[in-house]
């Protein structure tokens, strides 16, 4: 039987991740949703645009790891601590298939992200030492912006890449069933403020992922 982790244990193993999410050492446990699927013939302007779009997509990949670390070291239980980690190796998946697709396209993830991912360390200290429920609400919000933000780039992606798309579809669903958890484990709404000021920071990040 293994003795449980002390607060020390639960820092390293933070920082394990962090290395590993930086380094692209993280694999995926479930298969890639393109890997079956064609590859699309795109223009050069269409490269350019899924290659953005990736990009985008794997720096919210990056975020995720680093907050959902971050929520899981300040939880106030063992089980929302538990919850948490559940949730980032689901997005690990979604990692490890957005910096596929990137190498496919000949394309590159964000050189910023390490900076996204501190950025998104800080914030997620935050919300769990606010609190389980508020931390499950900041949970459930990120959950929700990033699905709508998916839907959009189901709008934008070429109708050939089947690829990419199947990608961001499975990704959308997975996003949508974190928010559901979150909401089940009692989730608090945060304020419209906040709600706002998430959008607003996510608007920054995903206009400047896109292009570096």
């Amino acid at each position: 039987m293994h003795a449980p982790h002390n607060a020390l244990d639960h820092w390293l193993i933070a920082a394990d991740t962090a290395l590993r999410t930086l380094s692209g050492g993280l694999q995926a446990g479930r298969p890639n949703p393109a890997a079956a699927l064609p590859h699309a013939k795109l223009s050069d302007s269409e490269k350019r645009l899924v290659g953005g779009l990736m990009r985008v997509n794997h720096v919210g990949e990056v975020c995720a790891q680093a907050l959902y670390e971050a929520q899981a070291l300040t939880a106030h239980t063992s089980a929302n601590r538990l919850r948490m980690k559940q949730a980032a190796v689901e997005e690990v998946d979604h990692l490890a298939w957005t910096a596929d697709r990137l190498r496919q396209l000949g394309d590159r993830p964000s050189i910023l992200n390490p900076l996204w991912f501190a950025g998104a360390f800080g914030i997620g200290l935050l919300a769990g030492k606010a609190g389980d429920a508020v931390s499950l609400g900041f949970l459930k919000e990120t959950e929700l912006q990033v699905e709508a933000h998916l839907a959009s780039h189901l709008e934008r992606l070429p109708a050939q890449d089947l690829g990419s798309r199947a990608i961001v579809e499975q990704m959308k669903r997975d996003e949508a069933a974190h928010a559901d958890m979150a909401d089940q484990a009692g989730a608090s709404d945060l304020p419209q403020p906040v709600k706002t000021a998430m959008k607003l920071a996510a608007k920054v990040m995903t206009t400047v992922a896109f292009r570096v």
